[in-house]
């Protein structure tokens, strides 16, 4: 079945077996305490008998992974998943994740039946409020850390979650305004003159990015800060807007001359950020930066799909976004598929950059679906009815995560950001 002749319901079950997926393979309360929730970082199954040992996905240099962490998941106790490595960020699109099956749950009626993991298990929201205040226990009983992009990523959520918690009639916890509101001087202290505007990525303070700029200006744009949030996008235009491919570059720094550097690499990630506040803010300029940013994403970040594997469904062309690997580059397509679903419903953009926007939201979130693969029995117990998605949209589980391989909780989360994406662009084209 192609994305094109998909239908909402069939994306909706979908999207619902990525979160039944993730929260089974991955979601545990924090050691064991009640009315807590967290996402472990790595699941591992069982080796078929006679398989040999696999390489840990992300043991590249720059990735935390390798030996430590099978040591620590073979311990099995409580405390093992204190000993693995902490990604503040992963567990606030997990966050995210959440409120997106929740909103689904909404459109089902808020009812126990409508719950994606079945009526006698908690709802979405319920599971997302339980993870923020997971979040902060591991976190040394804060919400605050060193890195400004990590905060805006989970301040955004928080705010999602909230909103989500109005429309069930079932007023958020006054705990998620604290957050925002810790966090929000955060990001004030971020925004700076230096290097002529931007947020610093760090608490180290020498580097202004995309990644911390662009969710910061979303949350002033959506926290109703327009002129903040106007002034950051004004200010990654100026200067990390590259007018040859249409695209924001990662970061500027100073060098020892103070003359101001550019860091050139192009993510995935980085333009859904922008593209959602452009949006969000609204008005002529930022519309038409928007349809050219859509534009260069299909023209500059596909990759062709295999038209006899995963991406069969990708749609003309057979394109599909490219994914950036393992580690906290397994989440970077899917967050630029989350705000590529929003352009795909704004009025206001022209219908060639809609339907554009569409196309690439779909098509992935096809190939992700089609390239899935069971867990069996013999990998894990009680884990029937679970798949894992690959960490390359275009490539098929089975060879990225072959049965015993690691997987990491980024690429999991990334697919059932696609596979939300796909559902919400399906449901607004029906609307």
């Amino acid at each position: 079945m192609t994305s094109s002749s998909t239908s909402l319901t069939a994306w909706q079950d979908r999207a619902n077996h990525a979160a039944r997926s993730v929260t089974s393979l991955f979601g545990r309360k924090l050691l064991f305490l009640p009315g807590t929730h967290l996402g472990a970082v790595l699941w591992q199954g069982r080796r078929p008998a006679g398989q040999p040992t696999l390489p840990t996905p992300g043991q590249e240099p720059g990735n935390h992974a390798g030996p430590r962490w099978r040591a620590a998941l073979r311990r099995l106790r409580p405390a093992a998943s204190l000993a693995l490595p902490w990604h503040y960020w992963w567990q606030a699109h997990y966050v995210d994740c959440l409120v997106d099956a929740g909103r689904r749950e909404l459109g089902g009626g808020a009812t126990p039946a409508a719950r994606f993991n079945g009526p006698d298990r908690p709802s979405a929201g319920h599971l997302a409020s339980r993870l923020v205040t997971g979040v902060r226990l591991r976190n040394a009983l804060t919400f605050v850390n060193s890195y400004y992009d990590d905060m805006a990523w989970l301040a955004l959520a928080t705010l999602r979650l909230d909103r989500l918690a109005e429309e069930t009639r079932r007023p958020g916890r006054r705990r998620n305004a604290v957050v925002r509101a810790s966090l929000a001087l955060q990001f004030d202290a971020a925004c700076t003159d230096d290097l002529g505007g931007g947020t610093f990525w760090s608490k180290k303070r020498d580097f202004k990015n995309t990644p911390a700029t662009a969710p910061v200006a979303l949350f002033y744009a959506r926290t109703g800060q327009h002129a903040k949030a106007q002034a950051l996008l004004d200010w990654l235009d100026a200067t990390l807007f590259d007018t040859d491919q249409a695209l924001y570059l990662d970061g500027a720094r100073l060098n020892p001359a103070g003359e101001v550097v550019l860091e050139r690499a192009v993510y995935t990630y980085n333009q859904g950020p922008v593209l959602g506040a452009l949006l969000e803010l609204g008005g002529g300029a930022n519309l038409a930066r928007a349809a050219v940013l859509v534009d260069a994403v299909e023209r500059l970040l596909t990759v062709p799909a295999d038209s006899s594997g995963p991406g069969a469904g990708a749609g003309p062309g057979g394109a599909v976004l490219r994914c950036e690997g393992t580690g906290d580059g397994g989440l970077f397509t899917g967050i630029l598929c989350r705000y590529l679903a929003l352009a795909a419903a704004d009025q206001r953009l022209p219908g060639a950059t809609r339907a554009t926007a569409a196309r690439l939201v779909t098509g992935t979130a096809e190939a992700f679906w089609s390239g899935r693969r069971a867990v069996d029995a013999g990998e894990a117990k009680a884990r029937e009815g679970t798949s894992i998605f690959s960490l390359h949209a275009a490539q098929p589980a089975a060879a990225t995560y072959p049965p015993g391989a690691a997987v990491e909780l980024s690429t999991q989360l990334q697919a059932w950001m696609a596979l939300e994406a796909a559902a919400a662009v399906t449901a607004a084209a029906g609307s």
